[in-house]
């Protein structure tokens, strides 16, 4: 029994089916239109802008090609085949095809859009932005949907087709990923209100830094970043309480144990908001972290994507406007 045709076997059989040589030259198109719906060598001819003699010759080799004569003589002109009758719609509408796919596309009507977007971030970046995305989303878009993934074992090849926009802290990328900067934060500590941790705005010194337990977030479930290297360029170490994936988890520990909870910034700011949390600078020269949205470059002129990446970054300058 032979077995299935292989993938390879299909690619060589389509294109050889497909060869140059034995594809039609497309540029008879236009020809035979005219003279379809001219009537006349003559007519066809002036619509094109060539002489009657060039347009007779291509309706030669139209009848070689098609296999018909399409136009006979018929009194004092000429008159229309049965099978010139029966391609004169087919043709209209593949020159009407072929001419839609060489126009730029019309301007996406971003209120009648209906569409799901895949995003992937982290839960920190997801309550800084989330809000005022939705909102516009929800404003301008209703036909919108977003579908937020949470960050993981990032593989650069989502973008290829899982996810429509990854936003965090970009690793290096492959050539047919695009990204886009969007902001820098600074971690700042954070103790529950009250405590005998708060220091009513003071500056946290080192000692106290090191001496209290703390709460850090890795979704890998890393313990030592790179707060763990400054401080043992100090010959200092800390004592890392708890590793938690979501920087949700980490402030509700803070609310209820007596330790600091490391949190990226402008996060940090808007859990304050709401909870009763008290924020403290790290007494160390912890370098920035530079967040961007990433994106495959086959969305990159896609006017329902282009408005989405808008409308993130946008957001961002809202929340740093505001965090002045």
């Amino acid at each position: 029994m032979l077995s299935a045709p292989t993938a390879d076997y299909k690619f060589l059989v389509v294109k050889l089916a497909l060869r140059p040589m034995q594809l039609p030259d497309m540029n008879l198109l236009p020809a035979l239109d005219a003279l379809l719906r001219e009537g006349s060598v003559t007519g066809a001819a002036a619509e094109l802008n060539v002489s009657a003699s060039a347009m007779s010759r291509t309706l030669g080799r139209l009848r070689r090609v098609v296999g018909d004569p399409l136009l006979v003589p018929a009194g004092r002109g000429l008159a229309l085949t049965p099978r010139a009758r029966e391609l004169q719609p087919r043709v209209e509408a593949a020159l009407a095809g072929a001419l839609a796919a060489l126009q730029p596309p019309a301007p996406v009507d971003i209120a009648g859009l209906e569409r799901e977007f895949v995003l992937r971030t982290n839960d920190a970046v997801t309550v800084v932005l989330g809000a005022a995305v939705t909102a516009r989303v929800a404003r301008e878009a209703p036909g919108v949907r977003l579908r937020i993934l949470p960050e993981g074992e990032e593989d650069p090849a989502d973008l290829r087709d899982r996810v429509d926009l990854d936003i965090g802290s970009l690793p290096e990328l492959p050539p047919d990923v695009r990204s886009e900067f969007l902001y820098e934060h600074r971690h700042v500590a954070a103790v529950r209100a009250g405590s005998g941790r708060a220091r009513d705005g003071g500056p946290l010194t080192l000692a106290e830094f090191t001496s209290v337990p703390h709460v850090t977030v890795s979704r890998k479930g890393r313990s030592r970043t790179v707060v763990d290297e400054c401080l043992a360029e100090l010959g200092l170490s800390r004592q890392v309480l708890a590793t938690v994936p979501t920087h949700s988890a980490a402030c509700f520990l803070a609310l209820e144990s007596e330790v600091l909870a490391l949190l990226p910034g402008e996060y940090a700011r808007h859990a304050a908001r709401v909870m009763p949390l008290e924020l403290l600078e790290i007494p160390l020269a912890l370098p920035t972290v530079a967040l961007g949205m990433a994106w495959h470059l086959r969305l990159d002129s896609d006017p329902g994507h282009r408005w989405l990446r808008a409308v993130v970054a946008d957001a961002v300058r809202a929340m740093t406007a505001a965090d002045r």
